[in-house]
């Protein structure tokens, strides 16, 4: 069987006037990122919002390094959204999903207001910044829910048989 094949993206670089105005707008991004956060109701400890505002400034961080980097996404597989994340997670316990969530509904409005500020900004120039913000949301949110999902002890566990006497096989 042939593995399954992310779709390919070939994107423009997203306008550096609209990452300044990101960059510009952090403090705003980061309280409508909390305030997305503290909407939802935490499912364990280390889900809720006190613990996870403390990443927002990474993650932002990382967010404008990549797009400031301008290899976000040329050619590459489209990394899998959020919600396909979440899918796929065993237990579905995973700080992560809320925090990148919210993250990208703030991270998305910045943007559209930044674009919105333009006179009569290109529509496929709008697209294409849309797409790039979203190709390196999902990136990172995909490192991180994995490494995370790594780690969780609430993963099915796998079938014990004994093998021979005082010995045992994990299948």
């Amino acid at each position: 069987a042939e593995p399954d094949r992310a779709p390919s993206c070939r994107i423009g670089l997203m306008r550096e006037c609209w990452i300044r105005a990101l960059a510009a707008n952090r403090r705003k991004i980061h309280r409508r990122w909390e305030a997305l956060l503290r909407l939802e109701r935490a499912d364990t400890p280390i889900a809720d919002p006190d613990n996870l505002v403390h990443m927002i400034d990474w993650t932002l961080d990382k967010v404008f390094a990549e797009l400031r980097s301008h290899k976000a996404c040329h050619n590459a597989a489209l990394p899998p959204t959020i919600a396909t994340l979440q899918a796929k997670c065993p237990c579905g316990l995973n700080p992560f999903f809320k925090h990148f969530m919210a993250g990208e509904q703030a991270l998305l409005e910045a943007l559209v207001l930044a674009q919105s500020e333009e006179p009569s900004p290109d529509p496929a120039l709008r697209d294409a910044a849309v797409t790039e913000l979203y190709v390196v949301t999902h990136a990172l949110a995909r490192c991180e829910v994995e490494a995370f999902c790594s780690l969780c002890q609430h993963r099915p566990r796998q079938k014990v048989r004994p093998a021979m006497a005082g010995m045992t096989e994990v299948t």
